[in-house]
């Protein structure tokens, strides 16, 4: 579809790329309905490629008593786990049983037995302290007791959402990112919502786009769309900010989870797309919105005392420290004092034709959608009784072949990219099927991003259709001539181009991705 040619009238408008606006997208148009769905930066630009790339049920919200919350959570992440492999993959959990160390042993295992039952498994979870610390070595072992083991699951956050929108435009959904909405248009002043106003980020063209309902899914930005004289503030922005370590400068097996010695909230450290993170923070962010986030020298600070205390002989420093990344999460505010204590259930609002999603968590988005649908029912009758919960992704064949390719990589790729993968190998030229160095990234993921996904800007290559922005030193700045020989010909870029966006992105990068001054 070009950007500049497409239909002015749809059932629904969704605003917002991240993972809630492309389930809606989905589920909507599964359905049979037209929506176009338009994100005014990248697909995943905010907290949809910024979170702890954890698919998980939500052990710690136990404690809050959000057993709702927790149920359905672990539903969704079972229901990922099957639909998915590839990209959502099991991951085991090891926590320490310290003298003194809250919670403790029975504690947990009542937690980890609730757990189960939710999910329908049974497992032993603990383990004595020779055990223990054989499946998580380099931990500290002064008073280790033993430990307990538990399994949630972890994605790559953005390429679920690229997952999510392959699949939507499959049952033809409209997605455009760089596409930002100027303002509401409505019946009269403060009247009904009935469309938007768009502004192309690329070519500055405008439209003007109807809709018999516009869903408003910009998540930590949604007060922005949504507030008028007569409508008040109702999010919490909260920042979590990560660490990304070299996998062979702190080796893990499985994630190890912590409690910060400093105030008791988890901390994990875990293996990832073969790098290790860690995280995460939870504070108020006070930035303004339309800057990246970025982390901060006392939650990096935080997060590395949580590593000295965890794994005192590693001697691990900042200059261990490959990247960092930050994002925002949309949290309702209740004002309670404790961040860390506000619910991440996801609610809705439907207010003179505009309705608003937002909170929630990754792990729940086609809960969220549904949830979404169910309300827009209301202006949409034809969606009465067609909202019984679907596989979020059509089953594709098995991908073929050669033996060039990695161990792993045919799951890998076939859950990243459904019956596309198969195209994107057979795009693949000389020595593209093999991994980049220090990542599980294969050059041919480069060339079929710039070929077929929507690139943009260079950022959109190497921090979201890759990750090899937050995987590798500097944000991957000693494999970028090659990067260039294989992308800038797809990209159709000048040589000026490409380096004006190469810039461009180093500079981003130094300023949001890489460790703080002190």
């Amino acid at each position: 579809m070009s950007r500049s040619r497409f239909a002015l009238d749809w059932d629904v408008v969704v605003v917002g790329g991240g993972i809630t606006g492309a389930g809606i997208l989905l589920e909507a148009a599964r359905r049979g309905l037209r929506v176009l769905l338009v994100e005014q930066r990248d697909f995943a630009w905010g907290t949809s490629s910024r979170s702890s790339k954890l698919v998980h049920g939500g052990l710690r919200y136990l404690k809050e008593g959000q057993f709702g919350l927790t149920r359905e959570s672990v539903h969704e992440r079972e229901h990922l786990l099957r639909q998915a492999a590839g990209l959502v993959e099991p991951q085991s959990f090891a926590f320490g049983d310290y003298v003194g160390r809250k919670p403790g042993k029975r504690a947990f295992l009542a937690g980890l037995a609730i757990y189960d039952r939710m999910a329908g498994q049974r497992g032993r979870h603990y383990y004595g302290r020779e055990e223990f610390a054989a499946l998580a070595p380099n931990v500290a072992t002064d008073g280790l007791q033993g430990g307990m083991v538990y399994t949630d699951a972890k994605t790559d956050d953005a390429r679920l959402v690229l997952r999510v929108l392959q699949e939507a435009r499959r049952h033809g959904g409209v997605a455009v990112n760089y596409m930002a909405v100027e303002s509401l248009l409505r019946d009269g002043a403060g009247g009904e919502v009935l469309g938007v106003r768009l502004r192309d980020g690329l070519s500055g063209e405008q439209h003007e786009v109807r809709a018999r309902l516009v869903i408003n899914a910009t998540g930590a930005w949604a007060d922005a769309l949504r507030v008028t004289d007569a409508v008040t503030h109702r999010l919490r922005p909260l920042r979590g900010s990560h660490l990304v370590l070299p996998a062979w400068r702190l080796p893990l097996a499985q994630a190890i989870s912590l409690m910060h010695p400093a105030d008791g909230r988890p901390v994990f450290a875990y293996p990832w797309e073969g790098v290790t993170l860690v995280g995460t923070t939870d504070v108020d962010h006070k930035e303004n919105l339309s800057r990246e986030a970025a982390i901060t020298r006392a939650e990096c600070d935080y997060l590395m005392a949580a590593l000295h205390a965890q794994f005192p002989q590693l001697h691990l420093a900042d200059s261990d420290i490959l990247a960092t990344y930050a994002g925002v999460r949309p949290v309702i505010d209740s004002g309670k004092a404790d961040p860390s204590k506000e619910t991440r259930d996801h609610m809705l609002w439907l207010e003179h034709g505009l309705l608003t999603v937002t909170g929630g968590k990754l792990t729940t988005f086609r809960v969220i959608a549904l949830d979404a649908l169910k309300l827009a029912a209301s202006r949409l009758p034809e969606l009465q009784g067609q909202l019984t919960p679907q596989p979020v992704f059509t089953a594709a064949p098995p991908l073929r072949y050669n033996a060039d390719l990695p161990p792993g990589q045919a799951q890998r790729l076939q859950g990243r990219y459904g019956a596309a993968a198969q195209a994107l190998v057979n795009a693949a030229q000389t020595d593209e099927l093999s991994c980049i160095p220090g990542t599980e990234t294969i050059w041919a993921q480069l060339r079929w991003a710039a070929r077929c996904e929507d690139v943009c800007k260079l950022e959109d290559l190497l921090l979201r259709r890759s990750r090899i922005g937050i995987q590798l030193r500097g944000g991957g700045i000693d494999i970028l001539p090659r990067v260039r020989a294989i992308c800038q010909p797809e990209l159709g870029w000048s040589d000026q181009c490409w380096e004006e966006e190469q810039a461009a992105y180093l500079a981003l990068w130094s300023a949001h991705y890489s460790m703080p001054k002190p």
